[in-house]
């Protein structure tokens, strides 16, 4: 007898949920994504336990008709795709056909849901069991309530993490999909209270105010590019906003949120040397393209997907990001209130006195037309003066961005990530959040405030040193201080990475030339790549065994450390497995440019100092250094009379 046997419906039902149903933000994920392609305008989010209790997705779309009710629970049932042509043309969410039998396999659910032609239908499946089919009354659209998830498999529950946790993956599902579909309405709730809340208005800008607030939506600046294959869009935010994480990151292609190691470099490659080292953007990128040029059949999740053209969209991405930051003036204020740490016992941050925030619970639908944000903002900010906040810790560990948000305080906060990127400031405290992307639109984003400049860095009139380390100038926009060291970096940074674009013959004579010995291993990966060290100044001609011998270096290695400079170029060509010749050449100008550069306690003359400032404003990108730290701060005058009590 053979040993080969066919599974059972129910038991194949249990294995492939282990593939859709990872835990309770898959559902979540799952019925929203049913919900959107259902044409839903509004979608209620409700849940008890993070989800673990229980899951209500509410929408007002089309409903299933009555005769496709138990159809929809079958396996491989789906209304997207008739045949194999529009597997390659797939335009909807959900197509599978797996999410519905898979999430009945392993919890207990209960359907209702109509037309708006005909009566409703109510069904209730028990571990992938019918118990219950009947006809029931319903409003158009779909009520589907899923309770005890993996009550029937248990062995998945010790798998679970903790509630925070499991909330927050809701959470950022929730985000990610609210910004993919600004035009619907979106509501999450949990345990009573509302966690995230859109308007449907169709701005993306809200939909970020909603999540982020609206002071960090003050300081995205928009892009766009196009080309024969794809419209790419979306919001950049100022690289004085950065995150420990690449979560932050969002990308969405023709409707779906999805992840992309190469999109995401590219995002990152566009802000180039403007951010700091181990610092991430905060950014939203929407793609549009032929749905032919992408495929979503690669995961159970279709979180993943395969491109084509995949290298022509990651440079438009980088030109689309480099072209937008070449129009704004990117130089911080000053004017940043400090953080005070207590290191005794932290203080949970708790919103439960704002008495705008106990008004009970209402409809959806009535909740967005009666917000009234000018009021909710006055009412936050005096509220938020009589009860200051003095720790910035969230209860379960990270940041509150809220608090942030409240004390206008958004800095380079090292953020303790989470795992999900878009986790934010829980338990619910987010009120102001959701109220503040009401008022997105009567706040000047940064566009707006910034003009372009036709000199990036205005001119700077000097006055002196501070501590033979910062520079201060003036203008009559306020007070300037310049960090002498990253402000040299940078225009040796640009000198150089021209020059070691094209490496001539302007050859140096070494007096007594370097004799370098090395491995076997790495001697056969230095013949490897001869011409790359070449192509950067660095000619080695073999010395016998293991040893190359150096007679002379190209006349722009940095003064006294030309030797330094050879061996720290040869290493950074050891150290790499597969030698990128585009990726040796920044590195190297980058750390060129910091040998020899202006140190700190270095005391600078008037003309040294207007010559540097005059040469800075030269450069193609004056506002960081080529590591991403800023090189100019500026405080306002305004800033100045507040400070000194000029103004109130």
């Amino acid at each position: 007898m053979g040993k080969i046997i066919l599974l059972d419906e129910q038991l194949s039902n249990k294995i492939n949920a282990g593939e859709v149903v990872e835990r309770p933000a898959s559902v979540v994920k799952e019925l929203v994504e049913n919900a959107i392609d259902a044409n839903s305008t509004i979608i209620e989010v409700e849940l008890e336990e993070a989800g673990l209790s229980k899951i209500r997705v509410i929408d007002n779309g089309d409903g299933i008709e009555p005769d496709d009710v138990l159809k929809a629970f079958e396996r491989h049932a789906t209304s997207k795709i008739k045949n194999e042509t529009d597997l390659f043309r797939i335009q909807s969410l959900g197509f599978r056909g797996e999410a519905l039998p898979s999430i009945a396999a392993v919890s207990k659910v209960e359907v209702i849901t109509s037309t708006g032609q005909k009566e409703g239908t109510r069904l209730v499946i028990e571990g992938g069991n019918r118990k219950i089919f009947e006809p029931a009354q319903s409003r158009k659209g779909t009520d589907f309530t899923v309770t005890q998830l993996f009550y029937n498999t248990p062995a998945r529950l010790k798998y679970l993490k903790t509630i925070h946790t499991e909330l927050g993956n809701i959470t950022d599902i929730m985000n990610r999909l609210a910004l993919s579909h600004p035009n619907i309405a979106m509501k999450l709730i949990h345990n009573d209270r509302i966690l995230l809340q859109t308007n449907g208005n169709g701005d993306p800008r809200q939909v970020l105010a909603a999540i982020y607030g609206f002071n960090i939506v003050k300081k995205m600046i928009p892009f766009q590019a196009q080309n024969l294959d794809f419209k790419v869009s979306g919001y950049l935010a100022l690289p004085e906003i950065t995150r420990a994480s690449r979560n932050y990151i969002s990308t969405i292609i023709n409707g779906r949120y999805i992840k992309n190691i190469g999109i995401t470099s590219s995002v990152i490659n566009g802000y180039h040397t403007l951010l700091p080292i181990g610092r991430y953007p905060l950014a939203l990128i929407n793609i549009e393209l032929d749905p032919v040029l992408i495929d979503v059949n690669v995961h159970p999740s279709k979180m993943e997907i395969r491109l084509s053209k995949e290298q022509e969209l990651n440079q438009l991405i980088v030109q689309a990001i480099q072209d937008a930051f070449r129009k704004q003036t990117l130089i911080p204020s000053g004017n940043v209130p400090r953080k005070i740490n207590e290191k005794t016992e932290q203080m949970k941050l708790t919103l439960d006195h704002l008495p705008h925030l106990e008004k009970p619970l209402k409809s959806f639908e009535e909740d967005l037309t009666n917000i009234k944000p000018q009021e909710m903002i006055k009412n936050v900010l005096e509220e938020t003066r009589k009860y200051p906040v003095t720790n910035t810790e969230e209860l379960s560990g990270t940041k509150s961005h809220l608090v942030e948000d409240l004390q206008t305080a958004e800095t380079n906060s090292d953020d303790s990530e989470h795992s999900n990127g878009l986790y934010q400031d829980f338990f619910g405290e987010k009120e102001d959040r959701m109220k503040g992307s009401e008022v997105v639109n009567q706040l000047p984003l940064h566009e707006d405030m910034e003009s372009q400049p036709s000199n990036r860095i205005p001119p700077l009139y000097p006055i002196g040193q501070l501590h033979g380390t910062y520079i201060l100038a003036q203008n009559e926009n306020g007070l300037y201080i310049i960090d002498q060291h990253a402000a040299q970096e940078r225009i040796k940074y640009e000198y150089f990475k021209e020059k070691l674009g094209e490496v001539s013959n302007d050859m140096q004579q070494m007096l007594i030339p370097m004799t370098l010995t090395f491995s076997n291993d790495e001697c056969i990966k230095l013949n490897e790549h001869l011409r790359e060290l070449e192509s950067v100044g660095v000619i080695l001609e073999p010395f016998g065994g293991n040893s190359f011998i150096v007679r002379s270096h190209p006349v722009w290695f940095p003064k006294g450390y030309e030797e330094e400079t050879i061996r720290e170029i040869i290493d950074q060509v050891l150290k790499v497995k597969k030698v990128d010749l585009k990726k040796l050449r920044e590195e190297t100008a980058i750390m060129m440019s910091c040998k020899g550069s202006i140190k700190a306690n270095h005391h600078l003359r008037n003309d040294e100092i207007t010559s540097l400032l005059d040469t800075l404003r030269q450069s193609s990108d004056p506002f960081t250094c080529p590591h991403g730290r800023p090189i100019i701060i500026h405080f306002s005058t305004y800033d100045m009379e507040k400070m000194f009590k000029r103004v109130m």
